[in-house]
């Protein structure tokens, strides 16, 4: 009975792409359990047929000066016992790792009681968490190809991509709205959460904006603007079917999370990218939207510079650039993360299993 672990959590950004991961895996493991907190990422495995997921406490830094962070170490030791205790009982073949800080303790308890750990990195550089688990793990797996140059544990794959990605059907859209055949679907979002930034901007701008397009805007949960009543102006709150609104989309507005903007990528949508600012975040999503921008396959406005004007302006610049765009992601091979991570697991747990 071969069984693998999966771990990570507190956002999609960790979670999406074990689950774009498990179908394969489903054929080569006889067991798959998936250890995470009462997060996002339990509401999401939790309904994933063949997946035994097991709640744990994990502790989170803290990026500010607070005595919190003094009570780290004790409640890391804590996760850490608790991971062992499970990796113990299951006796996983391999434990794969998707970064967060929930994953740490399971990296730790799998690098101690000698199961291998193989990790993934979807940003440029690599976040706090993932500085850590890189130490346990015996390869880490990057999005980005530059990112290998900072260890030699490193081995460039990409970014895994949900296979229902590939399978949006552009009609249930068009049929659902009723939209004009004769302008383009924008499709506007903001991560897993929403962004009440973009969405602002897009509330003062949608009459511009419905001129020349038909927009979906994707909100986030508890988000919707119920006064905007235009035409060829559709909210949706949270868009479970998200492939079926990126293939109808002509042109996107997007954060630039590594794994949606790889998803973009795969798919050839001509992307206007807004990256969390700095005061968000460490700067992660900054990065990966300026390499998009360098590599042609993306136009770049910093959050810091959105406005009415500056948005309106970005995305008649996507239009006007979309078929340049969509040449350029064509030399990025976006769609093959999922085959050569799954062939480096089946080796590793082959080497495993002759020990």
């Amino acid at each position: 009975m071969k069984s693998i672990i999966l771990t990570g959590g507190g956002t999609a950004g960790h979670i999406m792409p074990n689950v774009a991961l498990i179908p394969d895996l489903k054929k080569h493991f006889d067991k798959i359990y998936y250890i995470g907190t009462n997060g996002m990422e339990k509401d999401i495995i939790s309904k994933i047929e063949g997946v035994e997921f097991i709640e744990i406490e994990a502790v989170k830094l803290v990026r500010k000066l607070t005595l919190k962070n003094l009570l780290i170490p004790f409640k890391l030791l804590k996760s850490i016992n608790k991971c062992k205790k499970i990796v113990k009982k299951i006796k996983p073949d391999i434990i794969f790792t998707k970064g967060g800080y929930v994953s740490v303790p399971v990296a730790i308890a799998g690098k101690k009681l000698k199961v291998p750990v193989l990790s993934h990195e979807s940003d440029y550089s690599f976040g706090l968490a993932n500085k850590i688990i890189l130490k346990y793990s015996k390869f880490m797996f990057t999005s980005f190809r530059d990112t290998c140059e900072q260890s030699n544990k490193c081995i460039f794959t990409g970014s895994p991509i949900r296979k229902e990605i590939f399978e949006g059907n552009a009609e249930k859209i068009k049929n659902k709205y009723k939209i004009s055949k004769n302008k383009q679907n924008l499709l506007i979002f903001g991560g897993s959460l929403g962004s009440k930034k973009i969405n602002d901007t897009v509330f003062e701008s949608i009459e511009d904006l419905t001129k020349n397009y038909n927009i979906f805007h994707i909100v986030g949960k508890n988000n919707l603007n119920k006064s905007l009543r235009l035409e060829n102006y559709f909210q949706i709150e949270f868009a479970e079917n998200i492939w079926d609104y990126l293939a109808a989309a002509d042109l996107v507005v997007s954060r630039a999370g590594a794994n949606s903007i790889f998803e973009l990528c795969a798919l050839r949508k001509p992307m206007l990218l807004i990256p969390l600012s700095k005061t968000q975040s460490r700067g992660d999503q900054i990065e990966n939207a300026n390499l998009f921008k360098q590599k042609g396959y993306a136009i770049l406005l910093l959050e810091e510079n959105l406005n009415k004007d500056t948005f309106l302006a970005k995305i008649y610049e996507t239009e006007r650039k979309s078929q340049k765009l969509i040449e350029n992601m064509k030399t990025n091979n976006a769609r093959n993360a999922n085959k050569l991570i799954i062939e480096k697991i089946l080796e590793v747990t082959s080497k495993t299993l002759k020990k």
